[in-house]
């Protein structure tokens, strides 16, 4: 590869599944810009040294994903208060041989549901069922489009108190109610955010179907056959289901301008990968 293009990659174990290099080639083609990104399958204890590795390579930036994000977090130089407050960083960019660690997760799940679907998260109710890092990336975002409330629900309530607790000043700062509480849920939703391990585990949605209110949306992060369940259910019960797949292209698209100065459209993207998965 000339040392003139610039490299970025996703880091992970495993990784082979990953769509990251698939994505970040169409957003590259569509802002006309220059770079190769790959899969870097990192040994469980090898994640510091790859990435000290990549850079002094000639490594721009990287993409993690599991086991590696709280590490990425705790690796990096500086951090957004997205990191600080979730603990865990999906994006480092590596410049002047210092790594800055963001986590854009929170940031492409909110662009899915407002641009992609339409959907409005100012004043409204919302629940986010788990309180691990999938919902810790996602809670400050969501806190900043300004909803009524959002009560985290999860079945370790401790857990959920520590996360509430945690972004309680910027729930105060955006005006917004934020609770926790554990899975049997007494009240009903605009906007039901599935963040837990239950669909990649194949178990059954753990709140009740009264959350839903009629026509809410009903969201899991996770993609294709892993949210079939949670779809399903959700459709069973009046609400229109959607699936992370439009997250995963809008996180993506984050982490491309972190680098690249320039948002790529992440629509035309998720049609492409929407037809490609579906062929």
């Amino acid at each position: 590869m000339p040392s003139t293009v610039d490299l970025y990659c996703v880091m992970g174990n495993p990784v082979e599944h990953s769509r990251s290099p698939w994505i970040h080639a169409r957003f590259a083609e569509l802002s006309a810009q220059t770079l190769h990104y790959t899969r870097e399958l990192v040994a469980l204890d090898g994640f510091s040294a790859a990435v000290q590795a990549f850079a002094a390579a000639g490594g721009r930036g990287c993409n993690v994903t599991v086991p590696f994000k709280l590490q990425a977090a705790e690796l990096a130089d500086s951090r957004s208060e997205r990191v600080q407050l979730a603990g865990a960083a999906n994006t480092l960019v590596l410049e002047g041989g210092r790594i800055h660690a963001d986590n854009t997760d929170g940031l492409g799940l909110v662009a899915d549901i407002t641009r992609n679907a339409g959907e409005t998260v100012a004043g409204r109710d919302l629940l986010l069922i788990g309180a691990g890092g999938a919902a810790a990336g996602a809670l400050g975002p969501l806190l900043a489009e300004k909803p009524q409330r959002i009560v985290i629900a999860n079945r370790t309530v401790e857990k959920a108190q520590a996360l509430a607790e945690r972004h309680a000043a910027l729930a105060a700062r955006h005006g917004v109610e934020l609770q926790a509480q554990g899975l049997d849920i007494a009240q009903d939703f605009d906007l039901v955010i599935n963040a837990s391990a239950s669909s990649l585990g194949g178990a059954t949605v753990p709140v009740p179907a009264s959350v839903l209110r009629p026509g809410c949306l009903a969201y899991d992060m996770m993609y294709g056959p892993a949210a079939q369940g949670f779809l399903e259910w959700a459709a069973q019960h009046g609400a229109r289901g959607r699936d992370g797949l439009g997250m995963l292209v809008e996180q993506a698209a984050e982490s491309f301008a972190l680098w690249r100065g320039v948002r790529p459209a992440g629509a035309p993207v998720l049609a492409a990968l929407r037809a490609s998965l579906g062929a």
